[in-house]
């Protein structure tokens, strides 16, 4: 039996304060094909959308949806309907759904498609409940079919970070953007099967023979190595220095 979505309160954040600032810099662009002429600006709306989506990490070839681009372009669907494409694509569904418990993806998917943090665990737990009761398909949908998101964004404008910073505040917000696509649990899993994180970027790329603790054989190689090379390196400054007093010829 499906569950309705259970109840739970928003609280203050950012993106429910009205704005009185002047737009600069640090205010996030509204792409929007209500204000798109040209084929050029299009296709940068169509990246921000993966940008969006995606996140930085994630700007990959093969998660392209070309059929959804070209319906796009020819006005065959909206923005929120491509938005919808790209959530529900088997890419997203590999890269972000699978490797993330229901808290997280949910945490993510507010943030990604309302432009928010979600506001409290209970609102967490809210949709969470609602995902693993209806699937994915039916959760996407949820939000994107809100009354907030189509006040927020509509049929025409990608989704973005609403109001990250504040005048009264020296810091905004951490950008949605540069958050992980997974969590510590998946993490670890990884970990576990022998990925290695924080590692040194040279030794990634080494054989095994050439990263600590070094076999033997190299170590004895290494050692006469360097005592080769420190006793040329002696030799020639004694003789550079018998040299100088005229007792040998360079």
């Amino acid at each position: 039996m499906n569950l309705p979505l259970l109840d739970y309160n928003p609280t203050s954040q950012n993106q429910r304060v009205a704005g009185y600032e002047v737009p600069g810099d640090e205010q996030p662009r509204v792409y929007s094909t209500s204000t798109i002429l040209s084929p050029s600006e299009i296709d940068e709306l169509i990246h921000v959308a993966y940008r969006q989506v995606f996140n930085e990490q994630q700007m990959l070839q093969r998660n392209r949806q070309v059929w959804l681009e070209s319906q796009l372009k020819s006005g065959i669907i909206t923005v929120r309907d491509f938005i919808r494409g790209l959530v529900t694509s088997e890419q997203f569904r590999t890269y972000v759904y699978e490797p993330n418990n229901n808290y997280r993806f949910v945490q993510i998917c507010v943030q990604r498609l309302l432009g928010r943090d979600v506001y409290n665990d209970r609102e967490k737990f809210a949709w969470s409940t609602f995902l693993a009761t209806q699937g994915l398909s039916e959760f996407i949908n949820a939000l994107l079919n809100s009354d907030e998101y189509m006040e927020a964004f509509g049929d025409t404008t990608v989704p973005y970070q609403r109001r990250r910073i504040l005048p009264q505040r020296s810091q905004g917000d951490y950008p949605f953007a540069r958050v992980p696509r997974y969590g510590a649990d998946y993490r670890q899993k990884l970990e576990d099967l022998g990925h290695r994180f924080n590692a040194d970027p040279v030794l990634m790329y080494r054989w095994a023979w050439q990263k600590p603790p070094y076999p033997k054989a190299v170590r004895q190689a290494g050692a006469a190595i360097a005592i080769a090379g420190s006793t040329i390196v002696g030799l020639m400054a004694i003789a550079t220095v018998l040299s100088w007093f005229g007792w040998i010829h360079l």
